[in-house]
C-alpha cells in the first residue's frame, strides 16, 4: 500500500511540475518579468505560506535550527537543492520553453542512476536500464518528432538544461536524512524562505524596476498560482521518497514533459504529430512497466 502511495505522489506532483512550465513561460513573456524577480516571490511567498501554515498546526518552527549539523545541511539543500532546482528550470524555459526545459530536467535520472550504481559498486537492475531507455526515447520522440535536424537547442539552453539535471539529482538525493529527521513541510517551508530570501539579497528585489509590471490582477493571479502549484508539486515529490526509491521517483515523474506538452498544445494552439503521440503513448507504458517491475523486484528481495 505504502508503494501505492509513493507512486501516486510523485504522478500527482510531477503533472503539477508540469503544468507550472507554461504557466511560467506565460507570465515571463506576458509580462516581461525576469527569472529572478518570479523566482524571489514565488519561492519567498511560498516558505512564509507553509511556515504559517505549520505554525498554526503547532510545529515546532526554529527546532531545525538548534543543532548545528542540520542547519548546515538545511543551508546546503536550500541554496545548492531547492533554489538550484527552481532557477536552473525558470531560466531554462526562460531561453527555450516549458517544454525543453522540463525534457532537459530527464537528465536527473541518468546522473541518480551513475550515483547510486557507483555507490553500490554494481550495475543498475536490468528493469531500471529497460524502463529508463524507453521513457527517455518516448521522450525524444515526443520533443523532436524523430527527426534530430528539428531538435533546436541553444547553447546557452543546453547548459541550463545540464545544471538542471545535476540540481534536480541533488534535490532528490541529498535532503533523505534531513527530511526524515524533521518532515517533508518543515524542510521544504525553510529551504523555499531560505532559498527566496538568498535570491532577494543577491538581486535586490527591493530595488527592482519590475514592480509596476505585477500591480494588476492578471498577473498577480499567475503569480499565486505558480506558488501554489509549484509549492504542492514539491511537497508530493519530496513525500513520495518516503515510499519509494530516488530513481524509481525520478523516473516516474516522466509524466511531467507528458503533462507540460499537453497543455502547451491546448494553451498555445500547437498539434502533436503522429510520431509525437507514439512517443507520448511509449513513455506511459514504459512507465508502466517500470512500476510493475519494481515492484516484482522488492517482493522479490522481501522474500
Amino acid at each position: 500500500m505504502n508503494r501505492f502511495k509513493g507512486i501516486a505522489m510523485v504522478l500527482s506532483g510531477a503533472m503539477l511540475w508540469g503544468a507550472t512550465g507554461p504557466l511560467i513561460e506565460w507570465t515571463l513573456g506576458y509580462f516581461n518579468l525576469s527569472v529572478p524577480f518570479l523566482l524571489t516571490l514565488r519561492m519567498t511567498i511560498a516558505g512564509v505560506l507553509l511556515l504559517l501554515f505549520l505554525k498554526l498546526k503547532k510545529v515546532q518552527l526554529t527546532s531545525i535550527f538548534r543543532q548545528g549539523i542540520w542547519v548546515r545541511q538545511l543551508l546546503v539543500f536550500a541554496i545548492f537543492g531547492m533554489l538550484g532546482c527552481q532557477y536552473a528550470f525558470v531560466a531554462a524555459i526562460e531561453v527555450s520553453n516549458a517544454v525543453v526545459a522540463t525534457l532537459l530536467q530527464f537528465l536527473a535520472p541518468v546522473y541518480i542512476i551513475l550515483v547510486v550504481s557507483l555507490g553500490q559498486r554494481k550495475w543498475p537492475p536490468f528493469y531500471q536500464v529497460v524502463g529508463m531507455g524507453g521513457t527517455l526515447a518516448g521522450l525524444f520522440l515526443l520533443l523532436t518528432n524523430g527527426q534530430l535536424d528539428k531538435l533546436t537547442i541553444s547553447g546557452i539552453a543546453l547548459v541550463w538544461g545540464l545544471l538542471l539535471g545535476l540540481a534536480f539529482a541533488f534535490y532528490t538525493l541529498y535532503p533523505a536524512r534531513l527530511m526524515q529527521e524533521w518532515g517533508v513541510l518543515l524542510v521544504v517551508a525553510w529551504s523555499m524562505l531560505i532559498g527566496g530570501v538568498f535570491i532577494g539579497l543577491v538581486n535586490p528585489i527591493f530595488l527592482s524596476t519590475e514592480w509596476p509590471k505585477i500591480m494588476n490582477w492578471p498577473a498577480v493571479i499567475s503569480i499565486l498560482g505558480i506558488i501554489v502549484i509549484g509549492t504542492l508539486a514539491f511537497v508530493l515529490f519530496l513525500s513520495s521518497l518516503r515510499f519509494i526509491t530516488a530513481v524509481e521517483t525520478s523516473i516516474l515523474s516522466a509524466f511531467e514533459p507528458l503533462t507540460a506538452m499537453i497543455l502547451s498544445v491546448l494553451w498555445f494552439n500547437e498539434l502533436l504529430a503522429p510520431i509525437q503521440l507514439f512517443g507520448a503513448f511509449a513513455m506511459l507504458v514504459f512507465v508502466t512497466w517500470l512500476s510493475l517491475a519494481g515492484k516484482e523486484k522488492l517482493e522479490e528481495e522481501k522474500a
